[in-house]
């Protein structure tokens, strides 16, 4: 049992910056694949940023491309996003999960490749 702990969220104005914290227990962390999703009111959760199994490659979804950074600290067993320039379409509930078990091949951006999920970060940017 994997349990993730997110933290960070808040209300923030068009332009500014907030960084999430995910804190996740298990012995082996760094070889998990780490991702964080987001949702909006009325719509599905969806990708924003992951790092690959054994942590070696990062993946962005096309609109936070090079306004949001994904990073992890092995020995705090915690992944970051660090997100800037936030706008308003950026609110959303923000979901840390972990992919522990490998099983091959896998799609990142799939909510079904992640076997754990925290309880979400609620994200309110203000225009």
């Amino acid at each position: 049992q994997v349990q993730l702990v997110e933290s960070g969220g808040g209300l923030v104005q068009a332009g500014g910056s907030l960084r999430l914290s995910c804190a996740a227990s298990g012995r082996t962390f760094s070889a998990y694949a780490m991702g964080w999703f987001r949702q909006a009111p009325g719509k599905e959760r969806e990708f924003v940023a992951a790092y690959s199994w054994g942590g070696s490659r990062t993946y962005y979804a096309d609109s936070v491309k090079g306004r949001f950074t994904i990073s992890r600290d092995n020995a705090r067993t915690t992944v970051y996003l660090q997100m800037k320039s936030l706008t308003p379409e950026d609110t959303a509930v923000y979901y840390c999960a972990a992919k522990v078990h490998f099983s091959g091949s896998y799609y990142y951006a799939e909510l079904r490749a992640y076997d754990y999920w925290g309880q979400g970060t609620q994200v309110t940017v203000s225009s």
